[in-house]
């Protein structure tokens, strides 16, 4: 099925059927990619008809380059500009760097022309899809585009050389400038982009309403593969790229936390580049055997141990990454009854329900992560009314309600042009 197989004539006979085009420079089974495509599924079932042309991890591994989910076509147009293989990136040399940002923005733009559209929306502002935007959409069809920020992408992603780092740094401050309209995920990002004086519209990350814990036949196992003894499990679940995601202030923690949690697991769930220096580091201790890694794991699995835990961490430092960020393992947490403990850094606050659903502490402060994680270990009411208030909470962020509100950038575009 080709949502977009339409003439010129055809597309008229089709009121109230706007088609939208999202241009991503990552796969959809990437963290922002899910962002993109539950979006998409909740346009979709507005009325909207939705392509996505997206950047694949792997593209030479990438056998199905075209295909249709819940009514959202997707097209595979291009190779990422890091290749991922699981979660662990694999740099390009500076030639075959080059070859790959001209393939996959020629791809891109490719894509583009194959694709009439009312709207074409940015998945994050970098280069590929920039030039991507400006090349096809604003010169050759001659139409406007928008964006969307949902992370500093200049601090949040790890790069080998300072021109990489000028480059996205570029992008990202030009195509919000040339957007019609913006979308964003945090108020830190909305305060950044209200002196540009264009129509935003908050949308946060959100979870299916689906998202609940496996059986309790299915957790048991589980346990038991993982020889998870009777005691608190304490997780994260996320990448292991220490840039961006201080796993490190977590395992201080949780040497703290051993000393009156002395029966305490530490399950850490995902992979990464920096996953053998994490391991490294662990096995050091003499709490290694408390420490246990699944790796890079399918995002239904992470649903299933992640609903063992007790409690789940989202350590962070006071910087732009964690402003800017408003993660989807918090409110995938929230869903299945999982408290969280993290930095009071951004929303996160807002996220938690000002402490009905988890509690946040002083950002990258080990002692505070501690304290604040060995209390409500030390207290199972208070966890257990947690858990119940995180349920309710996460359904403020239901991914057809939020694309609801994703809808609304489209009209006040409208009414501004």
């Amino acid at each position: 099925m080709n949502l977009f197989a339409h003439t010129r004539q055809q597309q008229g006979k089709l009121p109230g059927k706007r088609r939208i085009v999202f241009l991503l420079p990552m796969g959809i089974e990437r963290p922002s990619g899910r962002r993109y495509l539950n979006i998409a599924r909740g346009l979709v079932q507005q009325g909207f008809q939705v392509r996505i042309l997206a950047l694949h991890p792997d593209l030479a591994s990438c056998t199905q380059r075209r295909f249709v989910i819940d009514g959202v076509e997707v097209w595979y147009v291009g190779q990422m500009h890091a290749r991922k293989v699981g979660s662990t990136p694999v740099r390009f040399t500076p030639l075959e760097l080059l070859f790959v940002l001209l393939s996959s923005t020629l791809g891109m733009m490719w894509g583009v022309l194959c694709s009439p559209a009312e709207w074409y929306h940015l998945g994050k502002p970098q280069p590929i899809n920039g030039m991507a935007a400006l090349l096809a959409v604003c010169l050759w069809r001659r139409q406007p585009f928008l964006v969307d920020c949902d992370d500093d992408e200049v601090t949040a992603n790890r790069f080998t050389a300072r021109w990489q780092r000028a480059v996205f740094a570029f992008w990202q401050w030009l195509l919000p400038r040339l957007a019609a309209g913006i979308t964003v995920n945090t108020r830190y990002l909305a305060d950044q982009m209200a002196r540009l004086q264009r129509p935003c519209v908050i949308v946060p990350n959100g979870v299916a309403r689906d998202f609940s814990p496996p059986p309790q036949p299915i957790r048991t196992a589980l346990r038991q593969a993982l020889r998870l003894p009777a005691g608190p499990v304490i997780a994260y679940a996320g990448t292991i790229a220490l840039h961006n995601h201080p796993v490190d202030l977590l395992l201080q923690a949780f040497a703290q936390i051993i000393v009156q949690h002395p029966t305490a697991r530490l399950l850490i769930i995902g992979g990464g580049e920096d996953l053998p220096v994490i391991q490294h580091y662990v096995s050091q201790q003499p709490w290694y055997e408390q420490v246990i890694f699944t790796g890079h794991v399918s995002h239904q699995t992470v649903r299933a141990l992640l609903a063992l835990a007790d409690l789940s961490v989202d350590p962070v430092y006071d910087d732009a990454v964690a402003r800017a960020r408003w993660p989807l393992k918090i409110a995938e947490s929230l869903a299945l009854g999982v408290p969280v403990v993290t930095g009071d850094v951004g929303d996160r606050a807002e996220i938690l329900g000002y402490g009905t659903a988890g509690i946040v502490v002083p950002p990258g402060d080990a002692t505070a992560l501690a304290t604040g994680i060995t209390e409500l270990l030390a207290d199972p009411a208070r966890l257990t009314a947690m858990a119940a208030a995180a349920q309710v909470q996460a359904k403020r962020y239901d991914w057809e309600l939020l694309s609801k509100r994703w809808a609304t950038i489209y009209d006040q575009v409208s009414r501004t042009s």
